[in-house]
């Protein structure tokens, strides 16, 4: 039997569109055009998936979210996709606090969309068996499996302002928004992180420190400090103050990477450029490590320096790979120059494109999340895929003697 999907609007148009896709792509459709009548079936019938419109005739879909949270079970929860119109963009936040898992902004591809829903479905379904509708998968399929643990994706700049916050946050973006992974990034430049401002979410949310100072802690608790970012990534973020960092100890942040190991498709951690205790852990669990630099000189010999360093503490050259960014800019230094002076050769490349990315980290929208069409995002979007397909025909071990 396939897999149900509620999908919930008042419009019938949209009703039979989306209804065509889903059935196209091997699920089963029902739908419903206003929200009390949701409600019911979500009781009776345990879709897999409710795609609701926000905008609906009596209760609307914020409502319907809200009160299907109040009835989720420890054990049970529904993941729901808000639909909103393109004079309903500045309702994404509140269809997040509403408690919705994600949510689209219309028009949407069918492509985005089924991303999207495999994304929730391989968080909420047993083992694989919602990474695809069931009549397409092979009888194997239908013994439980579970979930293959998270990759860990260090990023590392070997200088100050080569931009390896914003690459590390919109490969996030990117490895969610558009392959439909799950995707927790964590803010590990303790001191002053940020990702606050980066992705503006303000100074009063939690952070890795209530964890660390906690009695104790657990998935459970992990996850009420996760942030769920508009973008659909979820943050664990740094301190909001400096002086708070110390209280986060080189233990605390492996520990809870392996709590959430099966939690998401990929963690990716932002790190400072210290080769301190913390973030040698780190790079001690992660799969692998990428070290974002730009073509000038002194950018050049840090990076000598960190992977003779790090090369002398045990990590193999498959786990260190290098980013170019700003590939594209002049500076006198070419690419082969870069690989020459380093001896060996330049895994990815990010073009130049100075003002989109200032003026995203300026605005606290990452250009993967408002312009993933852009050029920038586009070639991010290269290097993520890149990336990714490189993790699969290589896994690492996530190991490293030291």
């Amino acid at each position: 039997m396939a897999a149900r999907i509620l999908v919930v609007d008042a419009d019938p148009t949209v009703q039979r569109a989306l209804g065509s896709a889903l059935t196209q792509a091997g699920y089963q459709v029902v739908a419903s055009g206003e929200g009390t009548e949701a409600l019911r079936i979500v009781r009776t019938d345990r879709p897999a998936v409710v795609l609701i419109a926000a905008n609906l005739p009596g209760v609307d879909g914020f409502t319907v979210v809200s009160r299907l949270r109040m009835e989720d079970g420890p054990s049970t929860h529904t993941p729901v996709i808000l639909l909103l119109a393109e004079s309903e963009a500045e309702h994404r936040g509140k269809a997040l606090r509403s408690g919705a898992d994600d949510y689209l902004i219309k028009p949407f591809r069918p492509a985005e969309l089924l991303a999207r829903m495999r994304s929730l479905l391989s968080r909420y379904a047993p083992g694989d068996t919602a990474l695809v509708p069931l009549q397409q998968r092979a009888p194997v399929a239908a013994v439980s499996r579970r979930r293959e643990p998270a990759r860990v994706i260090l990023f590392y700049g070997a200088k100050g302002g080569v931009g390896t916050t914003t690459i590390a946050i919109n490969a996030a973006i990117a490895l969610h928004k558009e392959m439909g992974k799950r995707v927790c990034l964590i803010d590990a430049n303790l001191q002053f992180g940020d990702h606050r401002v980066f992705m503006d979410v303000g100074l009063d949310k939690l952070s890795v420190v209530d964890l660390a100072t906690a009695q104790g802690f657990d998935l459970d608790l992990i996850r009420q400090v996760l942030v769920k970012h508009e973008s659909g990534i979820e943050l664990l973020l740094a301190p909001p103050s400096p002086e708070t960092a110390e209280l986060v100890t080189s233990d605390h942040l492996p520990e809870i990477i392996n709590l959430m190991m099966s939690e998401f498709d990929y963690i990716i951690l932002d790190v400072d450029k210290r080769l301190d205790e913390v973030n040698l852990r780190l790079m001690d669990v992660a799969q692998a490590i990428l070290v974002v630099l730009t073509a000038d000189l002194p950018c050049l010999k840090n990076v000598r320096l960190v992977l003779e360093t790090i090369g002398h503490l045990g990590y193999s050259d498959d786990k260190m790979k290098l980013i170019l960014n700003r590939s594209t800019a002049f500076t006198g230094i070419n690419v082969k120059n870069a690989e020459s002076a380093l001896k060996r050769r330049i895994d990815y490349q990010i073009i130049n494109e100075y003002r989109a990315a200032i003026g995203a980290l300026n605005s606290g929208a990452p250009f993967m999340y408002t312009k993933s069409d852009s050029v920038l995002g586009r070639n991010v979007l290269d290097f993520v895929k890149a990336m990714d397909k490189d993790l699969a025909v290589r896994p690492g071990t996530g190991e490293a003697t030291r």
